[in-house]
C-alpha cells in the first residue's frame, strides 16, 4: 500500500487515510467551541451555547431562551512522508445547532454536524499474468453526517450552587460513500485488453444513542469542582451497499459487460457497522469569574466505527484496517470572562488546551502492525455579543495524524461559531 501515491495522484484535496471505514472523521475539533479548548468537552456547559459531546450540558440553557449556533472552518492541510510532499486547503460548514427550554427542568437540543469525509485517489502498477502491465486505480468521494436530537434534566440546582445534570442523545448516522477499484490492462505488444471496474456504494441510515452525567460541587464561595461523564454503547448496525463488477470501455466509461450480479442475483448486500461501548471521563476546576482548568479522558475498544462488509471475499480484497484499543486525552485552561467587567476587554474570554490520541488506526503495512496516534492544540477567544447573551467564538487548531515513515497528515484549522441566544420565551410586562 503507497499511501502518499495517493496524496500526490490527483489534483485537488485528497485524504488518503479516508480510504478505511466509514472515512476519516475530526470531531470533535471541528467544532469551534471544542477547537479552543484542545478537545476538552465532557465538564463544559453554558446557558448560551451547545455542547452535543456530553448531552447533560443542555439542562444548562436559560429559562426563556433559544439558542442558535452555527459555526465554519476553513483546513489547511499537509500530507507529507520521508520523501514526498503536498499542501491543500478546503472550507465547510462546522455544525448548526438549536437548544431551548421545555420545562423549567428539562431541556431540549438538536443540530447537525459532519461526521466524515470520504476523499481519495491512488493510482498502483503491477504485472498482469507475465506479459503485460496493469494500472490499479482506486478512488472514493462521499462522507457522512450525525444529526442528534437529545434532552437533558436538571436534576439538583440549589440555591449553594450543587448542581446535578444527566441527558442523552439520539443520533442519526447518514450519509453515502462510492468506492471503485479500476483496472486498465495493456499487453506487452501494447495489445489493450478490457479494462475491468469494482464498485461499492454504501448507503448509511443508522440509529446510536449516548448518555452522559454532569455534576459541580462548591468547594468555597469562589471554587466550583466539577465531573462529566459520558457512555456510548456497544451498538451493531445494519448497512444497505450495492456491488457491481463490469467490463468497460475506459475511454469512454461505457459498459461491456456485467459480471456480478449474474442472472438471477442481486446487487445488494448486508454490511456490519459496529460501534464499541466508549466512556469519557472530565474534570474541571473553576475559580468564579477568574479562571478554569479542565482535564478529558476517553476509553473505547476501537476508534470511530468497525466496518465488515458482507460480501466474500470481500471486493476491493482484505482490508488493511485493523482494530485495538483507543485512548483520548484532552488538557485546557480558560481565563474566563468576566460579565461585570467595566472593559469589553475583561469579558473576554480566552482559552488553550492539547490533546492526544493513542490508536486513532491501526493498519497492516508489508506485515507489520503500524499504530497510528494523533496529537494537538488549540487556541481561542470567546466575545460576547448583545450584552453578554450571544457569542462569537474564534479558534485555531492543530493536529498531527501518523507519522513520515508511513504518511503524516498535519492540518491547521481556523473556525468561527456565533451562538445567538435569544429571549423568546419571555412575557412582556407593561405598566
Amino acid at each position: 500500500m503507497n499511501l502518499m501515491g495517493s496524496a500526490i495522484a490527483q489534483n485537488g484535496f485528497n485524504m488518503p487515510y479516508s480510504q478505511f471505514g466509514v472515512g476519516l472523521s475530526d470531531l470533535p475539533y471541528t467544532v469551534p467551541l471544542v477547537s479552543r479548548m484542545g478537545g476538552v468537552v465532557y465538564t463544559t456547559s453554558g446557558n448560551n451555547f451547545i455542547n452535543p459531546f456530553n448531552p447533560a450540558s443542555y439542562g444548562s440553557i436559560g429559562m426563556e431562551s433559544f439558542v442558535f449556533d452555527m459555526a465554519a472552518n476553513i483546513q489547511l492541510t499537509r500530507l507529507q512522508n520521508n520523501a514526498d510532499r503536498f499542501n491543500d486547503a478546503d472550507g465547510n460548514v462546522s455544525h448548526l445547532m438549536f437548544g431551548l427550554p421545555v420545562t423549567k427542568w428539562m431541556k431540549l437540543a438538536g443540530g447537525l454536524l459532519p461526521y466524515s469525509e470520504v476523499d481519495y485517489e491512488s493510482v498502483a502498477l503491477g504485472t498482469y499474468n507475465g506479459n503485460g502491465t496493469v494500472k490499479n486505480i482506486y478512488d472514493g468521494t462521499g462522507g457522512a453526517s450525525l444529526v442528534f436530537l437529545g434532552s437533558a434534566f436538571n436534576i439538583i440546582n440549589n440555591e449553594k450552587g450543587r448542581r446535578l445534570q444527566a441527558g442523552f442523545n439520539i443520533d442519526l448516522l447518514v450519509g453515502r460513500i462510492q468506492r471503485a477499484l479500476s483496472y486498465s490492462f495493456q499487453g506487452i505488444d501494447s495489445t489493450h485488453y478490457m479494462d475491468k471496474r469494482r464498485y461499492k456504494e454504501t448507503k448509511l441510515s443508522n440509529l446510536m444513542f449516548d448518555l452522559g452525567v454532569q455534576y459541580w460541587e462548591p468547594l468555597s464561595e469562589r471554587y466550583t469542582f466539577g465531573v462529566g461523564l459520558t457512555y456510548k454503547p456497544y451498538r451493531k448496525m445494519n448497512l444497505n451497499e450495492e456491488v457491481l463488477i463490469y467490463t468497460y470501455h475506459a475511454s469512454d466509461q461505457s459498459l461491456v459487460d456485467t459480471i456480478f450480479p449474474s442472472a438471477g442475483q442481486s446487487s445488494e448486500i448486508k454490511s456490519n457497522l459496529e460501534l464499541d461501548h466508549t466512556f469519557g471521563l472530565g474534570l474541571s476546576l473553576a475559580r468564579n469569574n477568574r479562571w478554569m482548568i479542565a482535564a478529558d479522558a476517553t476509553f473505547s475498544g476501537w476508534a470511530g466505527m468497525k466496518y465488515t462488509e458482507g460480501m466474500t471475499p470481500p471486493i476491493f480484497g482484505a482490508s488493511s484496517l485493523s482494530y485495538g484499543p483507543y485512548s483520548r486525552y484532552a488538557l485546557a485552561f480558560e481565563k474566563t470572562g468576566d460579565m461585570d467587567a467595566s472593559s469589553y476587554w475583561g469579558r473576554i474570554s480566552w482559552s488553550a488546551g492539547v490533546n492526544m490520541e493513542n490508536g486513532a488506526m491501526r493498519l497492516s503495512i508489508n506485515g507489520r502492525d503500524e499504530v497510528i496516534n494523533a496529537w494537538g492544540f488549540g487556541l481561542g477567544a470567546t466575545l460576547p455579543m448583545r450584552k453578554g447573551r450571544s457569542l462569537l467564538t474564534l479558534s485555531m487548531g492543530y493536529r498531527s495524524f501518523g507519522n513520515k515513515d508511513l504518511l503524516q497528515r498535519e492540518s491547521l484549522t481556523f473556525g468561527i461559531s456565533v451562538s445567538s441566544c435569544e429571549r423568546w420565551f419571555a412575557k412582556r410586562r407593561y405598566n
